[in-house]
């Protein structure tokens, strides 16, 4: 899936994805970025705006409110990037990933285009059909 140019970190208010995985039995709220990663300030504070409004999203009832057929369910929140996170954001997500521990959230990179047939999506299994 490639982000729209209303999605992105760009857009702090924008759900960009959101998917119920059945293997997992989880919730993922996805977000995009396909500017390389740069160590600059702006790109951080973008990427913490939107981390707000998706923990806000959880754990202020919206979540509930909108999809109360997975209030129960555990919730992941994935980076999906085209490039690897530098240094410096990387430092900043792993002060994040301890945060969000402490509300049963999970957060993860999911680096999109890795491999031929890589979505990006969770839960997809476009990979194996290709191989099939």
């Amino acid at each position: 899936m490639v982000p729209s140019q209303l999605n992105g970190l760009e857009h702090p208010g924008v759900l960009d994805a959101l998917a119920y995985d059945t293997r997992a039995d989880k919730l993922v709220l996805a977000m995009y970025e396909v500017r390389p990663w740069t160590g600059e300030e702006f790109q951080l504070f973008q990427l913490q705006e939107k981390l707000n409004s998706y923990v806000s999203f959880i754990l202020d009832g919206e979540l509930q409110e909108n999809f109360p057929d997975f209030a129960a369910k555990s919730v992941e929140i994935q980076l999906r990037t085209l490039h690897d996170p530098d240094a410096k954001a990387l430092e900043f997500i792993n002060r994040v990933r301890e945060q969000l521990a402490l509300q049963q959230i999970t957060f993860e990179i999911v680096r999109l285009g890795q491999a031929e047939g890589d979505c990006g999506m969770a839960g997809c299994d476009c990979q194996s059909r290709e191989q099939s």
